[in-house]
């Protein structure tokens, strides 16, 4: 009880926590995975529970499942979907480019071992963190807090949705550069979020559509082969 209300206090002291902390634990994870102590399977089931925990603890009280376009959610994450395998399937040497192959953005192709494509504790967990924790984090992240951070230090007062340009294509731009070799995509992705949390003025809303076009993504990984999509 008095670590929650310890919590609790921290968060009115520093309202950006709840939106920041899970991505800065998922991101460091990344930067130390080489370093845990764990085998590659074990690695993603502690990094999903361990990220999940953080998202209960910190985050809960400014995730609202309250949908506004439930459908049109659904539709637009089937589309972006689309739209990131589109070139590939179109044009096949597409990703080959200096665009999207150089020393900057790293090269199209996956970087797990090859032994854990075959383990079902691996597969569960990648799409696990896939479609349940990614969308969360990186929406409270990019769209909940940074979008309206950069109109206003005072980010609670800056409604969900306000535009600027300059927070608008900001949080775009960098969204597509954590996208690596796919930062075209990528960006497309961030231009659409953008616009839909415009449009609906809901997290959940831009969370499901992005946890949707992260499903049917690991769908077609582990359909097609097609391990490049995950970097």
């Amino acid at each position: 009880m008095k670590d929650d209300e310890a919590a609790q206090s921290s968060l009115i002291r520093h309202p950006a926590l709840p939106y920041v902390i899970p991505f800065g634990v998922f991101l460091a994870f990344l930067a130390l995975d080489r370093y845990l102590p764990f085998s590659s399977e074990t690695n993603y089931a502690v990094r999903f529970f361990v990220v999940f925990a953080v998202l209960a603890l910190f985050s809960r009280k400014v995730i609202t499942p309250q949908f506004s376009h439930f459908w049109g959610s659904l539709a637009w994450g089937v589309a972006l979907f689309t739209i990131w395998v589109g070139p590939d399937v179109l044009w096949p040497a597409y990703r080959q480019s200096w665009l999207f192959n150089n020393s900057i953005v790293g090269a199209p192709k996956s970087s797990l071992p090859q032994g854990v494509k075959a383990s079902l504790t691996f597969i569960i967990f990648r799409v696990l963190s896939s479609v349940v924790n990614v969308p969360v984090l990186e929406e409270l992240f990019w769209r909940g807090w940074l979008m309206r951070w950069l109109i206003s230090p005072d980010f609670l007062k800056v409604p969900l949705g306000s535009y600027t340009r300059q927070s608008f294509w900001l949080v775009a731009a960098l969204f597509a550069s954590e996208h690596g070799s796919y930062w075209d995509v990528g960006l497309i992705a961030g231009v659409v979020f953008n616009w839909w949390l415009m449009r609906t003025k809901s997290l959940a809303d831009c969370i499901l559509a992005h946890a949707v076009t992260n499903a049917c993504l690991a769908a077609y990984i582990l359909i097609r082969g097609q391990w490049q999509y995950w970097l």
